[in-house]
């Protein structure tokens, strides 16, 4: 292994300062794949290899001429391209309580719901349980974002994630609901939510937002971050920043009696007053048993939201954040949503209740 100036180990869940550099990175011009070690390298060696294949699909022919690109003759919004195809959909444990939709791929309970806009008061029991279920999927969004590295694939993320829920006895909520493919939602760069994790290996200045739900004891609980990658420019730190910043302005909303078509109104103005956008295609929502329920919470200006906060009430704030355009298009995978422009976007949410003085952020971190 080659020397070079020292940085972070790139081996999952090693963070120790790093001075080795991989040979077979150096030649196909892949930064950052530093190693603390060469037994630190060869352990991750059965992960980072992958990169290589990756990597000269990259720099190598178009997908017209048998390229890893899905959908030759696409147009994209912006620079960013799958790298298929995926792996294999990941299995969970007999003894793991799953969802209703876990095999078929139809949530039935909510269908049964959708033309409903009542919203369910929880009891403190369940309150109770919903919060350890909180926890760990605060846990395993944590272990998530620690894995977030250049060089590593959001499919590798993808399997981290999905195996860390597995081991707290949760199942992973995006598993085949509604069909989608995978255990959480990679969103890199103009990717605005929904990203399916694929085989491309995370750049040197990306943003990436994990989105995390897990279900267990009959409870569904969903959070989000959007992290950088590497070294990322001034603009791509302040629109994460202003994403967080508008999500936090939000909650400090939360209390009974507040009016949730009055959320927007505070997110809206201020991703505007750093040239921003918010996306009005993608919402917050209501969850507890139910992945998805009312309330269906805008996060832009003036909307028409039903709903008065009541003590109880359980819901995702979640606002999507756009550089240009807040106008969305999807990619022939009909799930990821990506800005109109190709400019990035940026999310953050957190699963919360209303209390009697209040809120509380159950997916909070500690």
């Amino acid at each position: 292994m080659s020397t070079s100036s020292e940085q972070l180990c790139q081996g999952l869940n090693c963070s120790k300062p790093a001075a080795l550099q991989c040979p077979t990175c150096l030649k196909l011009g892949i930064p950052n794949s530093f190693f603390c070690s060469q037994s630190c390298f060869k352990e991750n060696w059965g992960n980072h290899k992958a990169i290589h294949k990756i990597a000269s699909l990259a720099s190598g022919p178009p997908a017209e001429a048998g390229g890893s690109d899905p959908w030759p003759g696409y147009k994209y919004s912006g620079s960013l391209r799958p790298v298929y195809p995926l792996s294999p959909r990941r299995t969970v444990p007999d003894n793991i309580q799953k969802p209703d939709y876990a095999d078929t791929g139809i949530p039935l309970s909510e269908q049964n719901i959708r033309s409903s806009s009542t919203i369910e008061a929880l009891p403190k029991k369940d309150i109770d349980v919903l919060r350890k279920v909180c926890k760990i999927a605060r846990e395993v969004i944590d272990i998530g974002v620690a894995a977030v590295k250049v060089g590593v694939t959001t499919d590798e993320i993808d399997r981290i994630i999905h195996e860390a829920t597995i081991e707290r006895g949760g199942y992973p909520s995006p598993l085949n609901y509604n069909g989608f493919k995978k255990s959480c939602c990679t969103s890199v760069n103009e990717v605005i939510c929904h990203g399916v994790p694929d085989m491309r290996p995370l750049r040197d200045g990306d943003i990436v937002n994990l989105d995390v739900t897990v279900y267990k004891d009959g409870f569904h609980a969903d959070l989000n971050e959007t992290v950088p990658v590497g070294n990322v420019d001034a603009d791509g730190l302040r629109l994460i920043k202003n994403a967080r910043e508008c999500l936090e302005k939000a909650i400090a909303m939360v209390k009974p009696g507040a009016l949730y078509r009055d959320l927007g109104n505070v997110i809206e103005k201020h991703a505007k007053s750093e040239g921003f956008s918010v996306v009005k295609t993608y919402c917050g929502h209501g969850i507890h048993r139910l992945f998805h329920c009312a309330p269906n919470i805008p996060h832009y200006a003036r909307n028409k939201a039903i709903g008065v906060m009541k003590v109880g009430h359980v819901f995702t704030i979640e606002p999507m954040i756009n550089e240009g355009t807040w106008k969305d298009e999807m990619w022939p995978d009909s799930w990821t949503a990506v800005t109109q422009d190709g400019k990035r976007s940026a999310q953050f949410e957190q699963t919360m209740v209303v209390t009697e003085t209040g809120v509380e952020v159950l997916t909070a971190r500690s």
